[in-house]
């Protein structure tokens, strides 16, 4: 599990969001779950918890892109200290935060993502990073000005 600074934001694999006093004691207040080949993670009742499964490579719906990245925006708006996961840790994680991240902060998914490897490793899927930045680009046209805000 590792917090990309300076957001309030985590990204980790099933493992990380299956041991509760871990993530509670890293202060975290909401767990984003993208791994559709997993049996949901623990939930303990302090916690939100999201499940919005998604494939690792194509074959994801743009609605679902589009769902998993507006929920991240919704959570780091409402400062939520927030851990985003899948199997690994590797792929959808990097992929769907980075996105998160960039339509939050008006930056580029690209410049996003490079933030994330920053902080771990990453090996995000090309076709799924091919699909979640044509989501990205759809949220980013329908946006109103002054709704971002890092």
């Amino acid at each position: 599990m590792r917090r990309i600074e300076p957001y309030p934001l985590w990204l980790g694999h099933i493992g990380d969001a299956r041991d509760p006093r871990r993530v509670l004691d890293a202060g975290i207040t909401a767990l984003v779950d993208l791994a559709v080949e997993e049996v949901p993670a623990v939930k303990v009742r302090e916690l939100v918890y999201c499940r919005i499964p998604l494939e690792d490579g194509t074959g994801n719906t743009p609605e679902l892109l589009q769902l998993a990245v507006q929920t991240v925006v919704g959570l780091l708006q409402a400062r939520m200290p927030t851990l985003v996961f899948c199997g690994a840790g590797m792929s959808r994680s990097p992929a769907i935060a980075s996105a998160a991240l960039a339509l939050w902060t008006g930056q580029t998914c690209e410049d996003c993502l490079a933030l994330v490897k920053q902080f771990g490793p990453g090996d995000v899927s090309v076709g799924l990073w091919q699909d979640v930045r044509d989501a990205w680009a759809r949220l980013k046209a329908l946006a109103k000005p002054g709704e971002r805000g890092a």
